[in-house]
């Protein structure tokens, strides 16, 4: 079973920070006298810190500077899910010459990927099915003012510098196009003590596509996360059946951009 996080080449690239984490001044000050935990680092080197405990923790997001993260667009993404399901609600974000953080309200439950649902694949595989279809099902397509379609990440790709192929496959039809998570990764979805799904964090990716954008990459999560076997249950639990096709495009185009 590989750790929790993405994976490349046996190597972790996203997952809680390993060793003494540096806390960029910011965070520091945005702590006060609170307690500050560092909870988790992605693969472009951004780091997310909880601050304080309980009801009332709040997470500090840093994004150091050169890194590529865009924390102003993933407020605003949350912004406006906020208005029709359960995500983080913004407090504070700025920037400075180091890089730029973001602070959001701590949401009920623990991550998908945390030691009791690490030891309970099956109710969290579900919990992971049924909540994205909720967030499918809430986040309204008409009106979303942002795109995650296989275009738009092409063109992000490029203007990044990923070196891609000059002649992509086309995409396979759509099956039904909704407002997509954008990193449905079994981390980002918070789970209930009575292992109901509460939630979704991280949201700085999401837009419109069709939904294999999102269940190609949950479906994969489940076997870094808790090994192989758990794709289907995810997908019993949304109420969609497999669709081969679609999940190999979607997850190349995910391993590519």
């Amino acid at each position: 079973m590989l750790p929790p996080g993405r994976q490349h080449a046996g190597v972790r690239l996203s997952g809680p920070p390993d060793g003494e984490v540096p806390v960029p001044a910011p965070v520091a000050a945005l702590a006060g006298d609170r307690p500050l935990r560092p909870v988790w680092r992605n693969e472009a080197g951004g780091l997310t810190f909880q601050l304080g405990g309980g009801p009332d923790r709040r997470f500090a997001k840093w994004a150091p500077a050169g890194s590529g993260l865009d924390l102003a667009a993933e407020a605003a993404r949350l912004a406006w899910a906020g208005r029709f399901t359960t995500v983080p609600r913004v407090e504070a974000r700025g920037a400075d010459h180091g890089g730029a953080w973001l602070v959001t309200r701590g949401l009920p439950g623990d991550s998908a990927v945390s030691p009791r649902w690490l030891a309970d694949p099956r109710t969290a595989a579900r919990a992971l099915g049924e909540g994205l279809r909720a967030l499918h099902d809430r986040l309204p397509v008409a009106g979303c003012p942002f795109s995650w379609s296989v275009g738009h990440r092409l063109e992000r790709a490029r203007r990044a510098g990923v070196e891609l192929p000059a002649d992509p496959p086309p995409p396979p039809p759509v099956d039904r196009l909704v407002v997509c998570h954008g990193d449905p990764c079994a981390p980002n979805t918070l789970l209930r003590a009575d292992g109901s799904w509460s939630g979704h964090v991280d949201l700085g990716a999401l837009g419109v596509a069709d939904r294999w954008a999102d269940l190609a990459v949950a479906t994969w999560s489940t076997e870094w996360n808790y090994g192989p076997g758990w794709e289907d249950t995810l997908l019993d639990a949304y109420g969609v059946a497999p669709d081969p096709e679609r999940t190999a495009f979607y997850r190349r185009l995910w391993s590519a951009t």
